[in-house]
């Protein structure tokens, strides 16, 4: 499968990224890709897991161990600024989610495939002419830190690839799928976290400057910093849909700001399944990868419903929380999908150039 895989890959860099990387800012208008070739080595699935409880009769749901170290060639250039950058390798480990959906009677038997990480994998790439590509007005702000970051997040929920199968399949609702649910995290506090700041020379073990980062799939929230205190109260509300489960989680990490780099304070992983069975989830966890500390927090699981009949309910039990959240807490969800356009007006360059 792995040469009509790479035929997909070079498709969908020409066909679908070439132009989201050109209309993504005006100094980007002559970008291209000269060169897409993704090389003969294979990913690897480490390992599969398929579920079979709380899923809908008519789709499969894998969760895929994805592994690929790949020497490939991949050229670019934008013309404009006469610059010419590339990739020499790639690195990609992490969970891929593929969703077989929707189940027929006929041949293929699968309606559509829809791929996409659940969580930010972890991503590596070997650059060439890294260096030319970042001197280009409008990108000099970027990093090789920030240009990984917008690729993953790229490839993980509520982002997805969506690949019909069959000509009469519903595609819009398969790549634009109604969430779940939401996820309200009401952010508390902490109890005992390490002293991480030091004076005279590692002599005297200061406090620290807690804040966290809490992520479900690609949306991130930051909570404000606490200054020197090793119980800090945040007391911050944060709300995010969630559009898969089994399988999404709720990942929070905290840290000590410094001035040169943040220390590590703790993490946590939260499996959404358990929010939704239970709904309401008031609990200190003790926090993993160190030494001590706990984290309190409230979680909340929202079920979406069809009409407004509980709007006012919704609102007047909001109306009591509204100074929690920084925008307001969500009373109703709104989804808008673009379908097309059409008789737009010639833009001006093209119309001059004819």
């Amino acid at each position: 499968m792995w040469p009509f895989i790479c035929q997909f890959i070079e498709k969908l860099f020409r066909e679908t990224i070439e132009p989201a990387v050109r209309g993504a800012n005006n100094h980007l208008s002559t970008f291209s890709f000269t060169k897409i070739d993704i090389g003969n080595q294979p990913l690897r699935i480490n390992g599969v897991k398929v579920y079979t409880e709380n899923v809908d009769k008519r789709q499969i749901i894998l969760d895929l161990q994805i592994s690929f170290v790949g020497n490939c060639e991949i050229d670019l250039e934008i013309k404009r600024y006469f610059c010419r950058a590339g990739v020499k390798s790639i690195q990609i480990h992490g969970t891929m989610r593929v969703i077989l959906e929707p189940l027929i009677g006929d041949m293929p038997l699968i309606g559509a495939l829809s791929l996409f990480f659940l969580r930010k994998p972890l991503l590596e790439i070997n650059w060439t002419g890294l260096t030319n590509l970042l001197d280009v007005p409008g990108l000099n702000g970027l990093s090789d830190t920030i240009i990984l970051d917008i690729i993953s997040n790229y490839l993980v929920l509520p982002n997805r690839i969506t690949v019909p199968l069959v000509s009469e399949v519903q595609i819009a609702q398969l790549r634009f799928p109604i969430p779940k649910g939401v996820l309200r995290i009401h952010f508390i506090e902490a109890q005992d976290l390490e002293g991480k700041d030091t004076y005279l020379k590692g002599i005297v073990k200061g406090k620290s400057d807690p804040y966290g980062i809490i992520r479900v799939g690609n949306q991130i929230f930051q909570s404000k910093v606490i200054k020197e205190n090793l119980n800090p109260k945040w007391n911050e509300v944060y709300e995010a849909l969630v559009y898969e489960h089994p399988g999404q989680e709720l990942e929070i990490e905290l840290f000590d700001e410094d001035p040169d780099k943040d220390d590590f304070l703790g993490s946590l992983m939260i499996d959404l399944i358990e929010v939704e069975k239970e709904r309401l989830l008031d609990e200190w966890f003790t926090l993993d990868e160190v030494s001590k500390g706990k984290l309190h927090l409230k979680l909340e699981w929202l079920t979406l419903m069809p009409t407004a009949e509980n709007l006012d309910k919704v609102l007047t039990s909001i109306r009591a929380d509204k100074d929690q959240a920084n925008d307001g807490l969500s009373s109703a969800l709104l989804i808008l999908y673009l379908d097309s356009a059409r008789n737009l007006p010639v833009s001006h360059i093209l119309r001059d150039a004819l």
